[in-house]
């Protein structure tokens, strides 16, 4: 169907992870971040059930990691990111999570291949 589809993730006040959502088979184009974005990269947790996450690692063993700064768009090659079914996105690294400062709202962009 090609659907583009706007996710609204919120990252809460005085945290660094936001709840969970199901992607139903679409795959992330890119983020809009905040524009009050407390300095840190983006980090990703998954899951295939919904209720058991674990850090997103690529194929060299490395955490998957944006860097983002406040108002940017971030393109993501959507090959990198087809086949992700539940997502959180975390502010800062799975071993130094950031907590954000005040509520803040991404913009995940996926779309429905």
């Amino acid at each position: 169907m090609n659907q583009i589809n706007i996710l609204s993730v919120i990252i809460p006040n005085g945290t660094a992870l936001s709840g969970a959502f199901r992607l139903n088979g679409a795959t992330l184009l890119g983020i809009e971040m905040s524009a009050a974005w407390t300095a840190a990269n983006l980090t990703f947790q998954h899951s295939i059930d919904g209720t058991n996450f674990f850090d997103m690692y690529d194929g060299a063993g490395a955490e998957v990691s944006l860097t983002v700064v406040a108002a940017h768009y971030v393109f993501l090659p959507p090959a990198n990111w087809s086949g992700i079914i539940y997502i959180k996105v975390r502010s800062g690294t799975g071993g130094t999570p950031v907590n954000q400062g005040a509520e803040r709202i991404l913009k995940l962009v996926c779309k429905e291949l």
